[in-house]
């Protein structure tokens, strides 16, 4: 315990130094008065941003009036690395909150500062995890896994590294590693709201929905401000929305609107819950207003497809020129629009392009299910599906349940007469969430139909012949060959402690695990089961490309409109 408490009470005589710092007035650059009073007691929103770090949850009054103070305290201490970083941090707050990269820009600057007047290497992990949670909101993973591990190697028991090192573990594709990272958190942090959030999003991505569901309902039971509550009830509509369930999601983004009316999350969330139970008007005005709050590619992709659904061509197209624009503009101050750009270029656009894009998040290391999904259907949709279906299948394989990812997969087996996986995976994406996309909804049930039910009888020859009574059986394995493989899954995605022995994964809170995730353990041999082509299509699951990006020239056909 005397390891573990030392950094803890280090770091609260730092966070009342600058919290005390917040509240002091002007000093005169230059000078130094030993006879100044004592500060005043750190207000609210410095003592949540201390305590928390850079993932700390403030309203956009509480970001504004620290902001404010520290700016008045740096007037007259240029010098103090420590306000820097947490004007930084307040400053990467801000413009999450409000969908102002601009602000990222100013966070980039006040961290920077705060590391010139203290190095990393010398102590300011505060000022690197900033820069660290700003290269995650700026979509660079990569760079925030290298800021984060290095105050990691470091300092091991600052618990503030840990959220961070999750989102980019994540964003990376790493999921067991992000998997190892909860556990430490869980043990430095336990049942905090950013430490139930964090857990939900890992067990979310490991196809646990139930206990995500949990983490972040005891989040919201958990949370404090007003922010805080709309975060977490934002995190409940999501996943709500993602098994399928609309007016639950809706219920929770209206909640959360209630206690921050700008959250633009529940704003493009509720418009898209609005839309699939026929809110059409609803949903329009959520994202309009959600664009006017937060310019965002992804929410004006969101609309134009939407319009597009209706038929209202005209609108369609300018909110995908404004998908340009956006991106364009979000590119100026570092942010990486990428994916959202690629799939509108996919199915809209230029699938070469797209192919072009991904192409480079993959050799950047950018390797989550997301890509791996977008890149393969950019590669079908550019005439080579055989290629893009090893993404796919990668993108499926993991915990995470897309519906989405789910249609991909199908119609790019169908286009390959995989008439059996296609079948299958079509009804299951529309078994999941039967309002995933209002424009690709239509097509799956369409291609539902045309494929019908599997013919009479089953496919011939698939087992081989059955076994006599008086046939010699064969020998009994302690553990089947497919046994064997998901063991080592485990094995793999089973954290372990600092000290390199095995130890629990996440907390689990035993609750039953959806069909989806159960089913697709055994995905290729029922796949193989009901198509009889195993060796055509057998492919080991997230082998290809891993190590390698995908060729950027073309082969086929680029048909018009992606």
């Amino acid at each position: 315990m005397k390891k573990r408490c030392a950094p803890l009470a280090r770091n609260a005589v730092i966070a009342s130094l600058v919290a005390g710092a917040v509240a002091a007035g002007i000093v005169v650059v230059g000078t130094v008065r030993d006879d100044r009073p004592p500060p005043p007691a750190p207000g609210p929103a410095a003592r949540t941003v201390l305590a928390e770090g850079p993932g700390a949850a403030l309203s956009a009054g509480e970001l504004s009036a620290l902001i404010a103070a520290q700016e008045h305290r740096l007037a007259g201490n240029a010098g103090d690395h420590l306000s820097w970083a947490v004007l930084g941090s307040a400053y990467l707050a801000q413009g999450a909150l409000l969908g102002d990269r601009t602000d990222f820009r100013r966070a980039e600057k006040a961290l920077r500062r705060s590391l010139e007047a203290l190095p990393g290497e010398k102590g300011n992990a505060d000022a690197q995890l900033g820069m660290a949670a700003l290269a995650n909101a700026r979509r660079d993973f990569a760079a925030a896994k290298r800021w984060a591990e290095s105050v990691r190697a470091r300092s091991p028991e600052q618990w503030t590294a840990y959220p961070v090192l999750i989102d980019a573990y994540s964003g990376l594709g790493s999921y067991g590693v992000a998997a190892k990272a909860l556990h430490t958190l869980e043990e430095l942090r336990p049942r905090t709201v950013q430490t139930l959030l964090r857990g939900s999003q890992v067990q979310r991505d490991n196809g646990r929905y139930e206990d995500a569901e949990a983490l972040a309902d005891e989040a919201v039971s958990r949370s404090g401000g007003r922010a805080e509550r709309a975060s977490a009830l934002y995190r409940l509509g999501e996943l709500a929305w993602e098994r399928g369930e609309p007016k639950q999601a809706a219920a929770y983004f209206d909640t959360a609107l209630q206690l921050e009316p700008g959250h633009h999350p529940s704003l493009a969330g509720r418009g898209r819950a609005s839309a699939a139970l026929g809110r059409t008007d609803d949903a329009l005005r959520d994202y309009k207003a959600a664009i006017e709050r937060a310019p965002m590619p992804e929410y004006a992709l969101r609309a134009g497809e939407l319009y597009e659904s209706l038929g209202m061509s005209g609108e369609a197209r300018a909110h995908y020129e404004k998908v340009r624009r956006l991106a364009a503009k979000a590119r100026k101050y570092g942010v990486s629009e990428e994916l959202t750009l690629a799939r509108y270029e996919a199915d809209h656009g230029l699938a070469d392009a797209a192919v072009q894009r991904l192409a480079q998040e993959w050799k950047r290391g950018h390797r989550s299910a997301h890509v791996s999904d977008a890149l393969g259907w950019a590669l079908h949709r550019a005439g080579r599906t055989k290629e893009g279906l090893k993404y796919l299948k990668r993108a499926t394989t993991p915990g995470l349940r897309s519906a989405l990812s789910l249609f991909h997969r199908g119609e790019m087996e169908r286009s390959l007469g995989q008439d059996g996986p296609a079948r299958r995976h079509l009804r299951e994406a529309l078994r999941l969430n039967p309002y995933f996309s209002p424009l690709l909804v239509p097509q799956a049930k369409r291609a539902v139909s045309v494929l019908g039910n599997p013919p009479p009888g089953g496919p011939v020859d698939v087992e081989g012949e059955p076994w006599t009574t008086d046939a010699e059986l064969p020998a009994e394995d302690d553990e089947t060959a497919e046994d064997g493989e998901r063991a080592g899954d485990r094995e793999e995605r089973s954290p372990r402690g600092r000290d390199g022995d095995a130890s629990p994964g996440p907390r689990d809170s035993g609750a039953h695990r959806p069909r989806e995730h159960d089913s697709r353990d055994t995905e290729e041999s029922r796949e193989a089961r009901e198509t009889g082509e195993a060796r055509e299509t057998g492919e080991t699951e997230g082998t290809a490309g891993d190590d390698r990006p995908p060729a950027t020239t073309t082969r086929g056909p680029s048909p018009a409109g992606g």
